[in-house]
């Protein structure tokens, strides 16, 4: 009998404990993009838990959960966002749920890309565009973040340089269509808008080099952006100090027909007043852009994006004072201005394609775009300096104040440049998806036609006598004089091949050629290029890549005009050997957040260089292919959420980048010297963060650091080896964001005028917090009365508020 009940009360045992684990449930299934195909590393998470998995190379996930009661989850990955999703599942019960996805980086600031086609690519990096309006910056937009990636040394310009290249060897792609830049600007505060409007993306990818074969003839990045296709209608407005923006965007009741239009208007006044030149600025800068798209059928569908920028800048300079030297001898330079400066930079630009998919496996797209520029930019202006010793005895009364002249002068600057500008191109993309190799090609014909008048001189007086100086005449400091009409066409084609070695496509090779004919100097250039990654079989989520290739850059019409205006045709392409490698590394810390460590070194070998100078923005060519060089360096970024739910990053970056310039008198190359944006060391941090208690109050803060870039001596020439550098550039901005309406969480009445919105934010931002006068650059005086040289510093802005409020409906 006692046997019995020992018996049964071990069954009972067995059946609870049967029972226990028969409590929990099964849910799995697949995660899938907007085509059907699996997504890999895609974190499904249960809200308000650590229940957490990933997705696999097939994009199956499997989660044993509690049953009995709702339970909502959400699918997240870098790249695609979704809707959080609910199950309430029985004892015992295996459900399947495949959740779809769609592609839209906003999960982090800045981020690799998340296809794993792309994320193997070298260099390549995904921009968040979700809160761009939200984050603190001079110039805003998506260059506003990629500045401080990419260590950018002037807040007042949306242009950057990367990897030791200069401004002009960037690559802007919009919808497929490449964009060009204005000629003329001379300074970041004649810069109007840049293209891209941050209203209308929706995704950006940046290379900032090693990309591949179907993008342009450019040697340093690519800024490849999709507008967004809505399905419904929407809008934004925001409003600052600084100017003002508005988009709308809606689709028909049959979805066939789809339209964007955005329209900014910015006037950094405000920004400029706070520079050391005292005067009255009137800049306005704006533009209307356009996207429409139709879907003709299943199979074809026809796109036009237009865009009209009208830019202008009015100055009349009245005073300014610079005090710069040591503690030991402080110096002041007074400048008393009569003049003005009137520019004008007006830009068009239209394009329409015709895309074909005959099938899920073809893509062919046929494009035409014509870009036109007519800028004009004139200024008289006459300055009498003085350039004065400064009291520094604490006891006396006269302390700061100027104590003793070490010379006068008087500089004369007068220009009237105008220039028009035309470029035409149409050309060919196709894709084919086999599964295994991914193909793509293309050709495309660009024609330029320029109209370019140069009038601009440079008189200097010191102590009564011009410089440089003669008995016998007045000379100018600095004259040129051109008038140039040039035509020419260019053809280029490319093919690109990418492989999946293996079927659990863990190794990628892509191999590609691009091919392009200049027809003005016969020139014929082939660019091989290859990309390798590897992603091995390892619980961490790490993937491995290396590229090579040659890239080449034909000159453009502002590499062929020399500093005094005459233009050499003959001018061959720049052309450079890139080699990469790097790493890619997801991973979960801090309790299940999302990061992503990426580092990568380089090397670049130049030859053909076409040697310049900087002018503030403005690039100066010398016109000939007579210098050769090399570029190295590394990049470290860590990118995820410090805070949950708020994204954060951080970049390491070191460059070195060095040229020698032949010397015509001797036919030999001269030392190394600094190549104009040698800049070695660069150090960037954006971090957000919200108040525990109420996360619709947050803080976003950019740190910026970067050593200071070479200066060529007077006398300038660009064989010329010695040089010193500019001070380091040093920058923090912050911002403070307040949601003052919620209407997904909380959704007005009927009545309300508020009915439709969707959020509501309002921003104070403090630029350059820590007031730090920065340096551009230098104006180099020479005083004959005192037979002295000196550098007097060009400063940048100082701290400056802006507010602003963003609305979306």
């Amino acid at each position: 009998m006692q046997h019995k009940k020992t018996l049964l009360l071990f069954i009972s045992c067995l059946c609870s404990g049967f029972l226990t684990l028969a409590q929990n449930s099964i849910l799995s299934g697949k995660i899938l993009d907007h085509d059907g195909k699996p997504v890999s590393d895609v974190q499904i998470q249960m809200l308000k838990a650590d229940l957490v998995t990933f997705s696999d190379s097939l994009g199956n996930y499997t989660l044993e959960v509690p049953s009995g009661k709702k339970i909502f989850f959400k699918a997240s990955v870098v790249g695609y966002e979704t809707e959080p999703f609910n199950v309430t599942l029985q004892p015992g019960e295996h459900l399947v749920r495949n959740v779809f996805i769609e592609q839209n980086n906003t999960m982090l600031g800045v981020v690799e890309v998340k296809d794993e086609r792309i994320r193997g690519e070298v260099g390549t990096i995904g921009v968040n565009t979700e809160n761009v309006d939200q984050l603190p910056s001079t110039v805003g937009g998506i260059e506003g973040q990629l500045k401080v990636l990419v260590g950018s040394r002037n807040e007042l310009t949306s242009q950057y340089t990367v990897r030791g290249g200069n401004f002009d060897e960037n690559l802007v792609y919009v919808n497929d269509f490449e964009i060009n830049r204005p000629f003329l600007v001379r300074s970041g505060q004649q810069e109007g808008l840049s293209f891209v409007n941050s209203d209308l993306v929706s995704s950006v990818n940046f290379s900032v080099g090693g990309f591949q074969a179907r993008y342009g003839d450019k040697m340093s990045s690519v800024l490849d952006v999709t507008y967004k296709k809505p399905k419904s209608f929407s809008g934004s407005a925001m409003a600052s100090l600084l100017g003002f923006q508005a988009h709308l965007a809606g689709a028909s009741k049959n979805k066939k027909l789809s339209y964007l239009v955005g329209f900014r208007q910015k006037s950094n006044r405000y920004l400029l007043q706070s520079q050391v030149t005292k005067g009255q600025y009137n800049p306005s800068f704006s533009d209307f852009q356009a996207l429409l798209n139709y879907k003709i059928s299943r199979k074809f569908e026809i796109e036009f994006i237009g865009n009209y920028a009208l830019n202008r800048f009015r100055f009349e300079p009245e005073s300014s004072r610079t005090a710069f030297g040591s503690v030991t001898q402080a110096l002041a330079f007074n400048v008393r201005y009569e003049g003005s400066e009137i520019d004008q930079f007006d830009n068009a630009f239209g394009g329409i394609s015709l895309t074909f998919k005959p099938n899920k496996r073809w893509r062919l797209k046929l494009l035409g775009s014509v870009f036109q520029s007519n800028e004009q930019e004139t200024f008289d202006i006459m300055s009498e300096y003085q350039l004065s010793l400064v009291e520094l005895d604490l006891g006396s009364a006269n302390l700061g104040k100027d104590k003793i002249s070490l010379g006068s002068g008087a500089i004369h600057r007068f220009a009237r440049n105008f220039l028009n500008a035309n470029v035409a191109n149409v050309g060919l993309k196709g894709a084919y998806d086999g599964g295994n190799h991914y193909l793509s090609f293309g050709a495309d014909m660009t024609h330029v036609a320029i109209n370019d008048r140069l009038m601009e001189w440079e008189r200097r007086d010191s102590a009564g006598f011009s410089i440089p100086y003669d008995p016998y005449q007045v000379n100018m400091y600095q004259s040129y004089r051109a008038n140039n009409k040039l035509e020419y066409n260019k053809a280029s084609a490319y093919v690109q091949d990418n492989i999946l070695l293996n079927k659990q496509r863990d190794m990628i090779l892509s191999l590609g050629l691009r091919a392009t004919y200049t027809f003005l100097n016969k020139e014929m250039i082939l660019s091989p290029r290859a990309n390798f990654s590897f992603k091995p079989d390892w619980e961490e989520n790490i993937i491995f890549k290396i590229a090579g290739g040659i890239y080449a850059q034909p000159p453009f019409y502002r590499e062929m005009r020399a500093l005094d205006g005459t233009l050499n045709t003959d001018l061959k392409a720049q052309k450079s050997a890139h080699f990469a490698a790097g790493t890619d590394y997801n991973f979960i810390a801090l309790g299940n957040r999302p990061f992503k460590l990426t580092a990568e070194v380089y090397y670049k070998s130049l030859w053909d260089l076409v040697p310049y100078e900087y002018d503030n923005v403005r690039i100066r060519y010398a016109a000939n292919n007579n210098g050769k060089g090399y570029a190295y360096g590394g990049e470290v970024r860590l990118f995820g959420d410090l805070v949950k739910d708020a994204e954060s990053w951080v970049s390491l970056g070191y460059l070195k980048t060095m040229e020698r310039i032949l010397d015509p008198a001797t036919n030999t190359y001269g030392d190394y010297k600094p190549r104009p944006t040698d800049g070695r060391v660069t150090f960037g941090v954006f971090f957000s963060d919200y108040l525990p208690q109420n996360h619709n109050f947050k803080v976003y803060l950019n740190m910026m650091y970067a050593t200071g870039l070479p200066v060529p001596p007077p006398g300038f020439t660009f064989n010329k080896v010695e040089s010193f550098r500019l001070p380091d550039y040093k920058r923090v901005d912050i911002g403070f964001s307040a949601l003052l309406l919620d209407g997904v969480k909380n959704p007005a009445r009927a009545y309300s005028i508020f009915k439709g919105v969707k959020s509501v934010w309002a921003s104070l931002e403090v630029f350059n917090l820590l007031g730090i006068s920065n340096t551009l650059s230098y104006e180099y005086i020479q005083s004959l009365n005192t037979d002295m040289n000196f550098y007097i510093p060009n400063r940048l802005t100082s701290r400056l508020i802006n507010f602003k409020i963003a609305a979306k409906f």
